[in-house]
């Protein structure tokens, strides 16, 4: 489950439905607003919630970026553009850089790489 019940019920009450995106995420705002107020706009994420699924496009809208929502906006999609990655920190698909332990810890040598004082070279 992706939302708690709170937030179920909330969406049920006061949330109007305007789209969904490509990972099946929905996408909802508040019926109404205080006077002066932004109408509230949330995501219910299909599955594990995941933030960074969240589609370039559906983050402008849901922070006020922009009022249209994706499908309004007329954006072309190209082909050399890549499919969506999920944040894979903490993960066995993580990135690890040249030099860290897993990866045995040995990197090539720098120009810059750090030489200790010694009191007998002074």
């Amino acid at each position: 489950m992706s939302a708690t019940i709170g937030t179920r019920i909330h969406t049920l009450l006061f949330g109007k439905y305007v789209g969904q995106d490509e990972f099946g995420n929905r996408y909802f705002r508040h019926r109404s607003a205080k006077q002066g107020q932004h109408l509230k706009r949330w995501v219910i994420y299909k599955g594990i919630p995941e933030p960074s699924k969240v589609p370039a496009l559906w983050h402008a809208w849901l922070h006020y970026t922009t009022d249209k929502l994706p499908d309004e906006m007329g954006i072309k999609r190209y082909d050399w553009q890549k499919e969506h990655m999920p944040n894979l920190t903490g993960t066995a698909g993580a990135y690890v850089p040249p030099g860290h332990i897993k990866r045995g810890a040995s990197r090539d040598a720098s120009s810059s790489d750090y030489q200790a004082w010694s009191p007998d070279k002074a």
